[in-house]
């Protein structure tokens, strides 16, 4: 019974930091925008993005290293470590060398790149 009330208050958590974060949950990454404007949603919506750089891209695994400073949305403290991306399209856009800035979050239990842009 704990159990089950833990899973429903981390999902209540996790639902209501997406809904504070401008997402709606149903479809918003499907809108046909692109990860182009990913990044301005990201910021609009008043989360800070996370500067990095690129360490490795496995776009066949969907995934991407990245060493990065503190993520304060996570409480993570700044290390190099490998991510899921939410859309793979996103690593058409960085290579290795690259620096970016980036957001990250929770989503089943694994930590994913939401958005991710080429610093200037």
């Amino acid at each position: 019974m704990n159990k089950l009330i833990h899973t429903a208050l981390a999902s209540l958590v996790l639902a209501t930091g997406t809904a504070f974060a401008g997402g709606t949950g149903h479809g918003h990454q499907n809108s046909g925008h692109g990860s182009a404007n990913a990044p301005a949603q990201v910021a609009q919506a008043g989360a800070e993005l996370t500067e990095g750089e690129v360490r490795k891209v496995d776009k066949e695994n969907k995934k991407i290293t990245i060493k990065h400073g503190e993520i304060k949305n996570l409480g993570m403290p700044g290390m190099t470590m490998v991510f899921q991306v939410k859309e793979p399209a996103m690593l058409d856009n960085v290579q290795q060398g690259d620096k970016v800035r980036f957001a990250a979050e929770k989503s089943n239990g694994r930590l994913v790149v939401t958005s991710v842009e080429t610093a200037k």
